[in-house]
C-alpha cells in the first residue's frame, strides 16, 4: 500500500467504476461516501457497468471462465482513464492480480459468513431429505453436501435480488449466500440463521471490498490510503495466500478464513473438498505475530499441510 502524502493536493473529481447490480452499486456508494467525507471538494461520481459475468446467467460461473468475468470490463475502463477506481467485492477477485492493476485499499470486512434463507425452514440441519438447496458457490454446494448427503443441492445464479425471487418462486426450499450482501442492502431480516464456519468455512476475502486501480496511479494510491483498513487486509491475505498457492477460484471447493487470537496473532483455517461432498480436508495454523509477513506465512503452512493430506485430487488444472 502506499502511504498517503499529506502534501499532495486533493483530488477534484474521481471516478468509481462498478458493477450495476443492486450491491455492486452499494459497494461503490459506500466507497463514494467514504471519499466525500475526506475530500468534500471533491466530485465523486460512479461509471456503472454490466458486466460479462452479469450478462451470462444461465451456466456456472466454473463454466464460462471464472469470477474474473466480474472485473474484466471495470479493468479497461482504468485502463482507459475512464475510471480512476473500481470496487469490488474481495471474493470475486482473483488470487493473482495481473500488472498493471493493484488492489489499492482493502476496507472493514462485514460479516463473511453464509447465510440461509428459506421461508418454510429454520436451517440446514431442519431440512427434510430431498430438499432443495440453492447456491452458486462450488465451495457452499461441497461443503453442505458433505454434512447433509441427503439434500440435494442445486445451482443457483443472479444477483441477490434474482436468487431470492427464485426462492420465493417455490424453486428452492431454502438458498444460502454471504450474509455481508443481504446486511449491506438492509435485506438481515431475509436470514434465517447463519450458517457457522464450522459447518461452512467462507471464501477467502468474504466480506471485504477491495478497491483497485492502476499501479501507476500513485495520486489515486495515495487518495485511497486512508480506505485501508490495516487488520481486515492483514487477514484476508492470508486467506488468499491459501487459495493462491492452491490453485484457488470458482472451479475449485475451497474455503479460507482467517481470524485473530486474543493473544493478538493470527488464526487459519483452510478445507477442500470433493465437488460431490463425499471428502473433505481442514487444516489449522495459528501464529504469535499479524503482520503481513506473518499472514503470507501461515498461509503457506496452511497451503503446505493442505497439500500434504492431498488436496491435488479436487484441484485440477484451475
Amino acid at each position: 500500500m502506499v502511504a498517503t502524502d499529506a502534501k499532495r493536493a486533493a483530488p477534484a473529481r474521481l471516478v468509481i467504476a462498478s458493477r450495476q447490480s443492486r450491491l455492486a452499486m452499494w459497494q461503490a456508494g459506500h466507497v463514494q461516501a467514504r471519499l466525500r467525507e475526506l475530500y468534500p471538494q471533491c466530485a465523486v461520481d460512479i461509471l456503472g457497468i454490466t458486466t460479462e459475468g452479469d450478462r451470462v446467467l444461465d451456466r456456472a460461473l466454473n463454466e464460462i471462465g471464472g469470477k474474473g468475468l466480474f472485473i474484466k470490463e471495470l479493468e479497461v475502463a482504468l485502463l482507459g482513464r475512464r475510471a480512476d477506481l473500481a470496487v469490488h467485492s474481495l471474493k470475486d477477485v482473483p488470487m493473482e492480480v495481473a500488472d498493471p492493476f493493484v488492489l489499492a485499499a482493502i476496507m472493514t470486512r462485514e460479516d463473511p459468513r453464509d447465510a440461509f434463507v428459506s421461508a418454510r425452514h429454520a436451517s440446514l440441519g431442519s431440512l427434510p431429505a430431498g430438499a432443495r438447496v440453492g447456491t452458486s458457490s462450488l465451495r457452499r454446494a461441497a461443503q453442505i453436501r458433505h454434512a447433509f448427503p441427503a439434500l440435494g443441492v442445486l445451482p443457483l445464479r443472479g444477483n441477490v435480488n434474482t436468487r431470492l425471487a427464485r426462492l420465493d418462486e417455490g424453486r428452492y426450499d431454502a438458498i444460502v449466500l454471504a450474509a455481508a450482501g443481504l446486511k449491506r442492502l438492509g435485506l438481515a431480516a431475509r436470514i434465517r440463521a447463519i450458517v457457522e464456519p464450522e459447518l461452512c468455512l467462507p471464501a477467502a476475502g468474504q466480506g471485504a471490498l477491495a478497491i483497485e486501480t492502476l499501479a501507476a496511479r500513485d495520486d489515486v494510491r495515495s487518495w485511497l490510503a486512508p480506505l485501508d483498513h490495516a487488520a481486515t487486509a492483514v487477514e484476508v491475505h492470508a486467506e488468499r495466500t491459501v487459495s493462491r498457492l492452491l490453485g484457488g477460484s470458482c472451479r475449485v471447493p475451497l474455503a479460507a478464513w482467517c481470524v485473530p487470537t486474543p493473544q493478538g496473532g493470527l488464526r487459519l483455517v483452510s478445507r477442500v473438498a470433493a465437488e460431490d461432498g463425499s471428502a473433505m480436508i481442514e487444516a489449522v495454523a495459528e501464529s504469535a505475530g499479524a503482520d503481513r509477513e506473518t499472514a503470507e506465512a501461515l498461509g503457506r503452512e496452511v497451503a503446505r499441510s493442505l497439500q500434504k493430506q492431498g488436496a491435488a485430487r479436487w484441484l485440477g488444472s484451475s
